[in-house]
Order: structure tokens, then sequence, then C-alpha cells
């Protein structure tokens, strides 16, 4: 995964997260994840995989969307 889209997943996450008035520990919770873990990556300093990215869409009740563009 690219610095890029590391940055962008963070910067959607909490812009979703905080829509929603979660803290980190909530969102966490509804994943079923560890609190650190959405720290890391809306830090950008751990990269998700895709079924974590799945746990948290459905969390925060939106889609993943994975689009190929060229």
């Amino acid at each position: 995964m690219s610095a890029t889209i590391a940055r962008h997943i963070a910067e959607r996450m909490v812009r979703l997260r905080e829509q929603q008035g979660l803290s980190q520990g909530a969102l966490a919770r509804k994943a079923r994840m560890q609190r650190v873990s959405v720290s890391r990556i809306e830090r950008g300093v751990h990269e998700p995989s895709l079924t974590t990215l799945e746990r948290i869409a459905k969390a925060l009740g939106v889609r993943l969307i994975v689009d190929f563009r060229k």
C-alpha cells in the first residue's frame, strides 16, 4: 500500500468517525479491534488489511469500495 493510499484511508476514517461522534475506543469496539489499532491506522502508522477495512467500514455503516483505475 502506498503512503498516499494509507493517508487517504486515514483521513477518511477520521472524518467518518468524527461525523458520527465516535471516539477511537467506540469505533474499535464496534469493529472488534483494539483502540491502539484504530489509532495507528488513523495516524498512518499501520496499513490495514482488506479484512480490517471491511470491519471498520461495517462499524461506520459505509460500503468499502475497491476501485482499480487506470
